[in-house]
C-alpha cells in the first residue's frame, strides 16, 4: 500500500482511508493507508435531480443477519467489534453458492504482491459464490494509468474497479460509456433479491449515481476519517500534556514541546487538520458554499486563507518535523519513533500502526486522536464524506443473465460483519489461511501470502464499521473520537453527489495543491495565493461558477 509521506497528497488521504476499509473485520496484517471527498464523476454533463435520485435509488432494508455491535454507531457514527466472533455464532446470509459457473474477469487496484493464480484462497471464494474469478491485479500506485489504457481501448473486463481519486480526465465520461446501468436490476424494490446489497447505506447508492444512472456498486465510506489528526498519547500523559483545544493553544504547546536537540518536533505537516478547524469546505464537486444567496468557491473564501496562514505559522515557528518542510521520508515512521507527536492522515492507518508497533515489541506505544476544535475554539464545523469514493463498474456489454450474475458475486462480497461470508473473505479459510489464538485470528503463512481480500472488497463491500478484536482499545477511540465528532458534521452542498463538469473546466484546479503547499512552507506567499484565485476567476472560476448556479436553478434548490 502506498505510504504517508511527510507531505500527504489529496490522492495519499483518499487512499488511506479507502485501502484500509479493506481490513474491516480486523485483519492484522493489512495497515491500509485511509478517505476523503472524492471529486465527481459521471457521462459527459449527465448528472441526476434530486427527485430523480428518488426513483434511481434502491430501497433499503437492513441486514437480518449481521451481530449487533459490541458499541453502537452515534449519529451516524461507525458502529465498533471488540471481540472475535467464534465461526459457530457468525450468520449465513448466502446459504449456497448463487452463481451459475460463470466465469469473470475483474480488474483491480493491489498494494503489494499479487496471489498467484489457482491458490487456495481464490478457489474457495469461487466455489462458494458460484463462478471463476479472473482476476487482473494491478499497482495500485500507478493504477490511474492502467486505468486509463484500459477504458480507452476495446477489451475491457467484465468487472472494473475505479477510485474516486481516478476521476479524472476522460475516466468519468468512460464510466457512462462502457459501464452497465444497473437501475433496472437494482432500483427500488429490484434490490431486494440480492439482501447484502440492500443493506448497504442509501447515502454509498446516492454516491454510486454516474451520468444520470445507478452504474456503480459501492465501497461504503465512514461518515467521517478522511483527516484524523492523532497524537502520542502514551508520550502525553507520561508528560502530564492535554491535547490542544483551538489554534492558538496548538501553537503555544507546540513551541513548548519541540526540542530540534533531542530530535523531537510538536507535528508533522497540519494543513488537512486545518481545513477542518477552519471549517473549510470540501473538495470537488462539494467546494462550493452559499454567502448572501451567491456561490461562493473555497477558493475564495476567508478560512481557506486563515487555514494556510495558520498552518505556516507552525512551519515558521520551526515546530514542524524539518523533514515534513522538504517532503522526505515518512511520517508515520516518524510519529511512531517519537520524533513527531502529532500528525494527520486517514482513519484506516489506526489498527495498523498500533497492531505493527505491539507486534514489534513496543507494547506501551498508544496513539488516538483528538477532538477538533474551530478556529476560535469553539465546537467546529466538520463536513460529511461521500458515502462512497471506491466503485466497481459491469461492463454494458454483458447480456442480462451474466449481469444479474454479476450482481450475486457483489451480494456475497457485500456480506455483513458477523457473517460466515465476511469472515472467508477477510481471512480465507480457517486452519489453512488463519488460526484462532487466544481468541485473535492470526493469518498463517499461506495466509499471508494468498489471502487478498482488497480484491473482493472492490467489487461491494458492506456499510462502514470498525472491527478489530486483536486490538479492541482501537476500536473503543476510533468509535469514541467519530461519537464526539458527529454532533459537529454538516452536509456540504451538492453532498452525495457525482456531478460531471464540463471538460474547460477539467484542469482548472490544478496549480493549487503545490501552491498550497509553498505558501504553509513559506516558499510563496498570500499574496501569491490570491493573485492565483484572481487568475482562477479569469481563465474558468466564475463560468464554473455560472454553470454551478445553472444547476442549482434547474433544480430549484
Amino acid at each position: 500500500m502506498p505510504n504517508s509521506l511527510s507531505l500527504p497528497s489529496r490522492r495519499t488521504f483518499l487512499t488511506s482511508t479507502a485501502v484500509a476499509a479493506a481490513a474491516v473485520g480486523g485483519v492484522p496484517m493489512l495497515s491500509g493507508c485511509g478517505s476523503g471527498n472524492g471529486g465527481g464523476g459521471g457521462g459527459g454533463e449527465g448528472r441526476a435531480s434530486e427527485e430523480e435520485l428518488e426513483s434511481i435509488l434502491p430501497t433499503y432494508r437492513e441486514s437480518g443477519i449481521a451481530v449487533d455491535p459490541d458499541i453502537p454507531g452515534v449519529n451516524g457514527s461507525s458502529p465498533g467489534y471488540t471481540s472475535y466472533i467464534p465461526v459457530d455464532d457468525l450468520g449465513v446470509s448466502v446459504p449456497a453458492p448463487k452463481g451459475s459457473g460463470g466465469e469473470y474477469t475483474a480488474m483491480t487496484p493491489l498494494w503489494g504482491t499479487a496471489p498467484k493464480r489457482g491458490n487456495a484462497y481464490w478457489t474457495a471464494m469461487d466455489e462458494r459464490i458460484g463462478v471463476t474469478m479472473n482476476w487482473q491485479t494491478q499497482d495500485g500506485n500507478t493504477y490511474g494509468e492502467k486505468l486509463g489504457a484500459v477504458l480507452a481501448g476495446s477489451d475491457i473486463p467484465d468487472l472494473v474497479c475505479v477510485p474516486g481519486w481516478e476521476l479524472q480526465g476522460q475516466i468519468p465520461q468512460a464510466i457512462a460509456n462502457r459501464f452497465a446501468d444497473l437501475g433496472p436490476y437494482l432500483s427500488g424494490d429490484g434490490v431486494l433479491d440480492y439482501p447484502n446489497l440492500a443493506a448497504i447505506p442509501t447515502p454509498a447508492w446516492q454516491a454510486s449515481v454516474f451520468g444520470g444512472a445507478l452504474r456503480g456498486l459501492p465501497m461504503p465510506a465512514a461518515t467521517i476519517g478522511g483527516v484524523v489528526p492523532f497524537y502520542r498519547e502514551d508520550i502525553f500523559e507520561e508528560n502530564g500534556w492535554s491535547p490542544p483545544a483551538s489554534p492558538e493553544e496548538f501553537l503555544d504547546f507546540a513551541k513548548d514541546v519541540t526540542s530540534a536537540r533531542n530530535k523531537v518536533w510538536a507535528c508533522e505537516d497540519m494543513k488537512w487538520t486545518a481545513f477542518v478547524i477552519y471549517g473549510v469546505v470540501p473538495e470537488k464537486p462539494q467546494y462550493w458554499k452559499l454567502v448572501d444567496g451567491k456561490l461562493v468557491h473555497r477558493y475564495e473564501l476567508d478560512e481557506y486563507l486563515e487555514a494556510l496562514e495558520w498552518t505556516r505559522k507552525l512551519y515558521d515557528a520551526e515546530v514542524v518535523h524539518p523533514d515534513a518542510r522538504a517532503v522526505q521520508g515518512d511520517a508515520q515512521n516518524r510519529f511512531t519513533a517519537g520524533e513527531s507527536l502529532m500528525f494527520n492522515t486517514g482513519s484506516g492507518v489506526w489498527h495498523g500502526l498500533v497492531s505493527e508497533q505491539r507486534s514489534g515489541g513496543n507494547s506501551g506505544f498508544r496513539m488516538n486522536a483528538f477532538d477538533f476544535f474551530s478556529a476560535d475554539g469553539g465546537d467546529p464545523v466538520i463536513y460529511a464524506g461521500n458515502g462512497a469514493n471506491i466503485w466497481t463498474f459491469v461492463n454494458k456489454n454483458l447480456p442480462e443473465d451474466r449481469v444479474r450474475e454479476a450482481l450475486e458475486i457483489a451480494d456475497f462480497c457485500a456480506a455483513p460483519y458477523g457473517t460466515l461470508e465476511n469472515r472467508m473473505r477477510q481471512y480465507g479459510l480457517e486452519g489453512t489461511h488463519y488460526t484462532v489464538e487466544d481468541g485473535v485470528p492470526v493469518r498463517t503463512s499461506q495466509g499471508e501470502t494468498e489471502v487478498a481480500p482488497e480484491t473482493y472488497v472492490f467489487i461491494a463491500s458492506p456499510g462502514a464499521v470498525v472491527a478489530h478484536p486483536d486490538q479492541p482499545e482501537v476500536v473503543e477511540n476510533r468509535c469514541g473520537w467519530e461519537q464526539r465528532q458527529m454532533p459537529h458534521v454538516v452536509e456540504p452542498l451538492f453532498y452525495g453527489r457525482q456531478i460531471q463538469e464540463p471538460d474547460r473546466f477539467t484542469n482548472l484546479s490544478d496549480p493549487f495543491e503545490d501552491l498550497e503547499d509553498d505558501v504553509v512552507r513559506g516558499r510563496a506567499s498570500l499574496r501569491d495565493m490570491q493573485d492565483a484565485v484572481a487568475e482562477w476567476r479569469r481563465t474558468g472560476g466564475d463560468g464554473l461558477r455560472d454553470w454551478y448556479q445553472e444547476l442549482m436553478d434547474e433544480e430549484g434548490a
